[in-house]
């Protein structure tokens, strides 16, 4: 990201990365909670590169607002899926929300924090810096929600007091595909965990049964589900 494309579109890896340094920064008291919140509330309604770029500008380490390279894929499939550098290990939102989705690189170990406030976690088009990672969320008067491929095998841990931690996900997956442990707590607040289709497998199984005139069984109800 530079100053040479001001009007180049952000996308939402963009917005991440620049998010990734400001809770950096509030880790390490360079931001007070009234300042990360107000730089927050502007990257996720930043539309191009040339309004993230002034956020994180007296901030070290802005460098990590361009694009990492991406890591060397082998093949198609699961086993191509695995390996690179983490792209974010957490997500905050204090009266606010957070978005992890897309194509970005889950880490072995990824916390979820919700207060006042909700987060999304979606894997489903994710790589994995390990073919086990862990998904801790906190949500207190909050929700965090987590999206996990239909194929990987999934362990929920997590408990609600006064709230509720959903474990109907749990169970095993397809061979090769990650291993996605749900760990942590919620209180007076939800953390849900459900499986789905990656898209395009959705769009492809949508293509086909328009072709044919056909649905294809209990699969149905969960294709139809909104992204």
């Amino acid at each position: 990201m530079t100053d040479d494309l001001p009007e180049m579109r952000a996308s939402d890896a963009d917005r991440e990365r620049v998010a990734e340094v400001l809770r950096e920064a509030v880790a390490e008291g360079r931001l007070d909670m009234e300042e990360f919140q107000e730089r927050l509330d502007s990257v996720y309604a930043a539309r191009t590169q040339g309004e993230l770029a002034p956020l994180v500008r007296d901030l070290p380490r802005t460098t990590t607002v361009a694009a990492p390279a991406e890591p060397a894929r082998a093949g198609r499939g699961w086993a191509g899926r695995f390996g690179g550098s983490a792209t974010s290990r957490g997500g905050v939102a204090v009266m606010g929300g957070f978005v992890r989705k897309g194509p970005w690189t889950a880490p072995r170990r990824f916390t979820g924090f919700a207060f006042w406030g909700g987060g999304e976690i979606d894997l489903r088009e994710a790589y994995f810096e390990d073919r086990e990672v862990e998904i801790r969320c906190f949500a207190v008067m909050g929700g965090v929600n987590v999206i996990v491929p239909d194929e990987a095998e999934v362990d929920v841990r997590g408990i609600g007091v006064m709230g509720g931690f959903d474990h109907s996900a749990a169970g095993r997956g397809e061979p090769g595909a990650p291993r996605v442990v749900v760990s942590g707590f919620a209180f007076w607040g939800g953390v849900g965990v459900e499986r789905r289709r990656r898209r395009a497998e959705r769009r492809e199984r949508k293509r086909l049964e328009g072709r044919h005139g056909h649905t294809y069984g209990h699969d149905r109800g969960r294709d139809d589900r909104d992204d």
